[in-house]
């Protein structure tokens, strides 16, 4: 066991009237003195702006790739012809697209024996039914918030630069999962629909014979493919990056309980704060999230009955959609699901780390009024990654907060650590748990109908 002398280091822990900033954490960064010459803000990124004044001109605008995004998928909400374009263009390629495309295709006498248009007719209502989930969502985003107020860009203003920076990385990681997921679920959907185009054929009344029938629809197949599955990790992104921001301000108040600022009523107004977003995110996130676990798990378990049920080979050629159908599901929940659940770890993690502190100030003053104590060894039982271990309080009694004001602020985050809510409902990891084990139960149900079937 390491021992620890008791005047080894102290740190004086006193009430300040501003808000706590963590430069000291990063000593290779100091903050120019007022009086020098400030940069010019088109050379600072924008989130570390003091204005976060809304321009598309500057060129390290970090929302400049959401708003490109957001315009390619016929998304731009901005203006009246806008919504007119998008609601057009998601009634097309949603809809009609996916709806011709199954009725008019057809099997010619020379193609292989295994049918793929039972299970290609499958996976288009999945499909089509998270997209509009996703679209009628951000739809409503737009209606009511803009894009800075739906990303709590404007509320950045009240956090500190670590925050900031570190939110500024997680929009530059963003679209990174969007190109991950994406690219290789396009090569892989594209490989299929060449094969799958050059075995069926595609007739419409009233059209010419001499039109390249199959060539159009295989191009506004792809596209309405590509679509329908933007649209709906895109909100899936925009849900992991609000949970990641709130992530990154549960991460400050673990700070507050280091030294400086250790102040019950500074780490009360920023949990307040934390805990009004987190509310925020639910209201708007649930019905998506609720709409997307049922589709998703509508058509998983759909989809086995069906493969399990028809007696034909499984082939690329005629299971590929089902296989990239449920890889872009899983992985547009999953972002969704995990984000949730570590967000609300955190919020559940902050109650042990503040009744630790609560104790070792409580230790510390009851010794002696004139000597500094240091404790660490109650800190470093706990070996979870997400709670800040190896946190050392050094204190002067004399300058601690009441007893009275710290035992109300444990009791106060006992009662409100409930972090992603849906109806009420904490999206933790028993959740995970629970729904896992109300999916395994009815793959078995469905396994045991296909065997007495058989």
């Amino acid at each position: 066991m390491n021992h620890f002398k008791p005047n080894d280091t102290s740190i004086d822990i006193e009430p300040l009237k501003r808000r706590v900033s963590f430069a000291e954490y990063h000593p290779n960064e100091q903050e120019p003195p007022p009086h020098q010459h400030q940069p010019n803000n088109n050379s600072v990124p924008l989130l570390l702006q003091p204005s976060y004044a809304r321009s598309k001109s500057v060129i390290f605008d970090e929302l400049r790739n959401f708003r490109i995004s957001l315009r390619w998928c016929a998304l731009d909400h901005s203006s009246c012809a806008g919504k007119i374009i998008s609601y057009a263009t998601f009634i097309f390629f949603t809809i009609i697209v996916p709806l011709l495309a199954s009725i008019f295709v057809e099997i010619p006498a020379s193609a292989p024996e295994d049918d793929p248009i039972s299970f290609n007719k499958l996976v288009q209502l999945p499909k089509s039914g998270l997209a509009i989930i996703a679209f009628f969502t951000l739809s409503g985003f737009f209606k009511r918030y803009g894009l800075r107020q739906l990303l709590f860009l404007d509320a950045l203003q009240e956090d500190t630069t670590y925050v900031r920076r570190g939110y500024t990385r997680e929009l530059e990681k963003a679209f990174r999962y969007l190109t991950c997921i994406i690219l290789p679920c396009l090569f892989v959907e594209l490989a299929h629909k060449i094969i799958f185009f050059s075995a069926v054929k595609f007739s419409a009344p009233h059209i010419s014979p001499g039109l390249p029938l199959n060539s159009i629809v295989f191009v506004l197949v792809l596209l309405s493919w590509l679509y329908r599955t933007g649209v709906f990790l895109l909100v899936c992104v925009l849900f992991r990056l609000t949970c990641e921001l709130q992530k990154l301000r549960f991460e400050g108040v673990h700070k507050l309980f280091e030294g400086c600022g250790s102040e019950a009523g500074v780490i009360f107004k920023e949990h307040v704060r934390i805990r009004r977003q987190l509310w925020d995110t639910s209201h708007r996130y649930r019905f998506f999230i609720i709409g997307c676990v049922v589709t998703i798990t509508i058509s998983q378990l759909g989809a086995l009955l069906l493969v399990l049920a028809s007696k034909s080979d499984k082939t690329f050629f005629n299971s590929g959609d089902l296989v990239i159908c449920s890889a872009v599901q899983l992985s547009g929940f999953f972002l969704c699901i995990l984000g949730a659940t570590r967000i609300t770890h955190r919020a559940q993690g902050i109650v042990a780390i503040a009744t630790r502190w609560h104790m070792l100030v409580t230790e510390a003053s009851s010794e002696s009024k004139q000597c500094k104590a240091r404790v660490s060894e109650g800190l470093a039982s706990d070996s979870d990654s997400d709670d800040s271990s190896n946190i050392h309080v050094s204190v002067i009694p004399s300058q601690l907060s009441s007893f009275q004001t710290r035992q109300t602020l444990v009791t106060y985050l006992q009662h409100n650590q409930r972090g992603i809510t849906v109806y009420g409902y904490s999206l933790d990891r028993r959740f995970l748990h629970t729904l896992f084990a109300f999916e395994f139960s009815l793959v078995l149900w469905i396994l045991s109908r296909v065997v007495v079937l058989s």
